[in-house]
């Protein structure tokens, strides 16, 4: 049983450092969105 629970937590751990690479990226990807546009938007 303990093995079991220790690979849930692991499993768990990585899933929650996946979301925030996944929000990481997110916002990432919208400062760059963001900066071009407002780019092509100034003359």
């Amino acid at each position: 049983m303990v093995k079991i629970s220790t690979h849930i937590t692991i499993c768990l751990r990585g899933i929650r450092n996946a979301w925030h690479f996944y929000y990481a990226l997110v916002l990432v990807f919208k400062a760059v969105c963001g900066g071009i546009s407002i780019a092509l938007l100034t003359p």
